[in-house]
């Protein structure tokens, strides 16, 4: 079942309404192999259920009258949980990289950390390249903005540009996503 988010931060699990919870007193009745009964009073629906030796559940509560579906209730929380855990797991997870220089990086230096924003990048993941400023560096933020506009420059290939360069404090920092293929 999804969770609800709610106002303030708080979040309602989704609650599916089984056999004697269901408060309508007619439903729309759909049957294990998929079948429309018709619309039944609630009694009718459960009987029809029992013979089958299976739940009433409340698929869609909020149609009129509301629909309701014969099926083992436990098979179904079970498959629906297995079908979360594989698509949770075939998700792609994208984690954020980070690389410091200072604006008087050196060239040797800017190639190594930037070999490494390649790499961070070619793996799928984001880079985030930040310059820090110490002292009277900050000053002259032009430095660290050539910088990174020179990053970008030789990363164009595997990235595009998702957080424009800005300052923060003593930190200028941008965000590169790697290119979908």
């Amino acid at each position: 079942m999804p969770a609800i988010p709610l106002g303030g931060g708080v979040i309602a699990k989704q609650v599916t309404n089984i056999n004697r919870a269901i408060r309508a007193r007619e439903v729309r009745v759909v049957d294990d192999e998929g079948e429309q009964l018709g619309i039944l009073s609630l009694e009718e629906a459960l009987t029809a259920a029992a013979e089958r030796g299976l739940d009433l559940v409340e698929v869609s509560p909020s149609a009129v009258p509301p629909v309701c579906r014969i099926m083992d209730y436990g098979k179904y929380k079970y498959q629906a949980s297995k079908r979360a855990a594989e698509a949770k797991k075939k998700a792609a997870k994208v984690e954020l990289k980070e690389v410091k220089m200072r604006p008087k990086t050196e060239e040797h230096d800017f190639q190594f950390k930037l070999k490494n924003a390649r790499r961070f990048l070619e793996a799928g993941n984001k880079v985030k390249v930040t310059i820090m400023f110490r002292g009277r560096e900050v000053t002259h933020p032009e430095f660290g903005q050539k910088l990174l506009n020179r990053v970008a420059e030789e990363l164009k290939e595997l990235a595009t540009v998702e957080a424009m360069p800005r300052m923060a404090g003593r930190f200028m920092s941008m965000v590169l996503a790697p290119v979908k293929k």
